[in-house]
Formats: C-alpha cells, sequence, structure tokens
C-alpha cells in the first residue's frame, strides 16, 4: 500500500480520477440494487473531488440512471455509464446528460435483442435480463453453474449476429447497439478534461479496456483477485477508499 499511496501522491495535475463502481467502490452483491459505496467511501471522493486540478468519474457498466441513483459522490463528477454508450455530469439539481439518439435500424436491433435475450432466461433459474437504453445484459451471478455457462454461450452467440459491442464480464454478457467501451471512454474523457495524469481503478474485466490506455504517468489500480494489466493492486474497495485519501 505504501507504494500505491506514493504514486498516487506524486501524480501530475490535472488529474482525472475515474473509478469504477460495483466490485470497485461497492462490494458485489447478488442484488444489484442494494450495491452501496462503502462507508468511509463518500467523504473520500467528495474530498477528492474538492482537490486542486482533479476531476473525479464514475466509470461502470451500469445504467446511467442506475449509477447515479444509486452513487453518493458531489456536483461536478462526471458519469460514464454502459461502459461509455451514456455520459452525464452531476449537477446541484440532477443530471446534466447527454442524449442517446438510436437510429431506427439500431432500435429495432435493441428491441429484437431484447426478445432474444428474453429466451435465453427462460427456464433458467438466477438468470435475468436487463435492458439499457442501448444494449441488453444477461445476468448468470444467481444462477448454477450448468445454466449459467449455457446462457453466457447463448448471449455471446446472440451478440455476434445482432449486436454493434459485446463485452462479457463477471456473470454478465451485455450486447449494445452502439460500439462503446471503457477504455475508448477514459480518453475521450482525457483529452476533453486535458488531464496530465490519470488515475483508474476497477476489479472486472471490462475494466482492463481502461487500465490498456494507461501510460507511464497514469496509475491504474486493480481491485481483487485475477490477471491484470494495472501497475497495483488492492483487495477490496476498503482498501482502494484509504489508498485515495493520499489525495
Amino acid at each position: 500500500m505504501s507504494d500505491l499511496s506514493a504514486a498516487i501522491a506524486a501524480t501530475a495535475r490535472p488529474l482525472l480520477v475515474a473509478l469504477d463502481f460495483d466490485g470497485t467502490l461497492a462490494p458485489l452483491q447478488d442484488d444489484p440494487s442494494r450495491s452501496r459505496i462503502v462507508p468511509a467511501g463518500v467523504g473520500v471522493l467528495a474530498r477528492v473531488a474538492a482537490a486542486p486540478d482533479v476531476s473525479l468519474a464514475l466509470v461502470s457498466g451500469r445504467a446511467l440512471h442506475d449509477l447515479h441513483a444509486l452513487a453518493e459522490v458531489p456536483a461536478g463528477t462526471f458519469l460514464i455509464g454502459s461502459h461509455g454508450a451514456e455520459r452525464a455530469r452531476v449537477t446541484r439539481f440532477g443530471l446534466d446528460r447527454d442524449v442517446v439518439q438510436l437510429t431506427d435500424d439500431e432500435a429495432d436491433r435493441l428491441a429484437a435483442l431484447g426478445a432474444r435475450a428474453a429466451q435465453i432466461a427462460r427456464g433458467k433459474d438466477g438468470v435475468w435480463v436487463e435492458t439499457k437504453p442501448t444494449a441488453v445484459v444477461v445476468h448468470t451471478r444467481l444462477a448454477q453453474d450448468a445454466d449459467a455457462d449455457e446462457a453466457e454461450t447463448a448471449a455471446l452467440a446472440l451478440g455476434a449476429e445482432l449486436g454493434s459491442g459485446v463485452l462479457h464480464g463477471k456473470d454478465v454478457v451485455e450486447i449494445s447497439v452502439l460500439h462503446a467501451n471503457k477504455g475508448e471512454s477514459l480518453a475521450a474523457l482525457r483529452a476533453e478534461l486535458g488531464a496530465v495524469a490519470v488515475l483508474y481503478a476497477g476489479d472486472d474485466t471490462t475494466d482492463e479496456r481502461a487500465f490498456a490506455v494507461l501510460g507511464d504517468g497514469d496509475v491504474g489500480i486493480k481491485v481483487g483477485d485475477g490477471p491484470t494489466a494495472a501497475r497495483f493492486r488492492v483487495a477490496s474497495a476498503d482498501e482502494l477508499v484509504e489508498a485515495l485519501a493520499t489525495l
């Protein structure tokens, strides 16, 4: 932790602090609606956002409205939802959001994806489907291994047939009608803000896209187990928040 704290303290400014939500700031829950930032995290994020020349962003696979409802973040925080297909900034009065416009073809494919994904989940306990403004997600966290494997295989095949982008994360397959990933979204926000350095933390395979765009002066933090391109690793959301307090 001391090496990580030193690296965070030495980051150049302007700095973009971009963080995944589930599994990173909030411990993973079987019921996603129960996810909350660890208690110490709310105050630490407020102090991070108030630091000179520091911008705060959450970069999540969640739909934007869910992310905003669950994430207790200060005004000025950028929210990137659906892996980058949705974006907004938190204000004192709500969300200042970019409007997502689908073409007729994309809207038709999204409807077809929803219907086909529902067929995949039918009859499989613990498999359920979430529909986002630009994507359909097949969740398998609560399913038995055989049902989960069958559902994920079918969802990947459906994505190859109808999707513009497919993301396979922890117990989820997300099929989007738009091309978006966390790496491209992070790079775009960095360029927009003119950030000299980026600190990014995440726990899932989808976060590896973000780690891949980091440079030598940046800080990548993997939360939890598993292979990663990140330079640093912490065991839990609590340890991540402790490290962020260095800012």
